[in-house]
């Protein structure tokens, strides 16, 4: 397909949001292929590896140099076209959106998970309403972590999807709250529960919430609070229409919402906005009734 025809494509991406990431990357792909350039480069680097490793191993692993060099250049082609899709989809979906769209930035060190990690950045960042009269970030979200191993160091990536919104409204109600995903043996939960020092498990009448959730509060919260926070109707939400592995933390009025991963599809971003736009209604909910009492 050659740049001509691929042009429409990239407009209709920017007038109507695609259903994810990937929509353009055939067609970016092959209209990468389609131009001189590209071959002229390819060409030029499996020459240049067949020739020198047939000089120096062999003209039998210099043919195999040369075939590995033309798929190694076909993928480096392919991750460019990737790359390209990917962008213009998250430029589409924030004009669609009303959003504003910016790169790699350094992510505000709020809540834990924005706090792990000897590096935290965020990319394909979104500012603008999520729901209503909600607003807030939503991002890519990459932590690493860089451990010492008998070769080196080694870096572990850990990737996100969050929702980040201010919600000062509950900042004396609920100083902190941590509704996180669930993981490791129900065995060990009293162990782990007495080196807590400054935080306390929240038990609520939820046999459901319980299977999938730990909550935290600090320890000098008002339970009773916590327990009208989390009424019915939103231990159902949480339980049923939330987003899969869906989770989240307050500290001080700052709420981030996250799944694991990095999400590249409309649907899967629109569903953490409306998620956390619920979480944050509640909290101000809740909140504002107290106070108006």
């Amino acid at each position: 397909m050659s740049e001509e025809q691929t042009a429409p494509l990239l407009q209709a991406a920017a007038e109507e949001v695609a259903d994810d990431a990937n929509y353009l990357r055939g067609p970016l792909f092959r209209q990468l292929l389609g131009r001189g350039l590209t071959w002229i480069a390819t060409i030029a680097f499996v020459i240049a590896a067949g020739l020198f490793t047939a000089a120096n191993l062999g003209a039998a692993i210099g043919a195999g140099a040369a075939a590995a060099a033309l798929l190694i250049s076909l993928l480096i082609v392919f991750v460019i076209a990737d790359r390209r899709s990917e962008a213009n989809f998250f430029a589409a979906y924030a004009s669609e959106r009303g959003m504003a769209l910016s790169g790699n930035d350094e992510v505000p060190a709020v809540t834990p998970l924005l706090c792990r990690g000897s590096e935290r950045y965020v990319e394909h960042s979104l500012a603008g309403p999520f729901a209503g009269d909600v607003n807030g970030l939503l991002a890519h979200y990459t932590y690493e972590e860089t451990t010492s191993t008998g070769n080196g160091q080694q870096k572990s990536y850990y990737r996100y999807t969050i929702g980040l919104v201010e919600v000062p409204e509950c900042a004396a109600e609920v100083p902190e709250l941590l509704c996180n995903r669930k993981s490791g043996l129900h065995v060990f939960e009293g162990l782990e529960d007495s080196f807590r020092k400054s935080r306390q498990r929240v038990r609520l009448e939820s046999e459901a919430l319980d299977e999938h959730y730990e909550i935290f509060s600090l320890k000098q919260q008002d339970e009773v609070w916590l327990r009208r926070l989390f009424s019915p109707t939103f231990v159902v939400w949480l339980g049923e229409e939330a987003p899969e592995k869906f989770a989240f933390e307050l500290v001080a009025g700052y709420l981030c919402c996250y799944v694991k991963g990095h999400k590249k599809s409309a649907a899967e971003l629109d569903a953490i906005r409306t998620a956390t736009a619920t979480v944050a209604r509640r909290l101000r909910e809740e909140s504002l009734e107290t106070s108006g009492a």
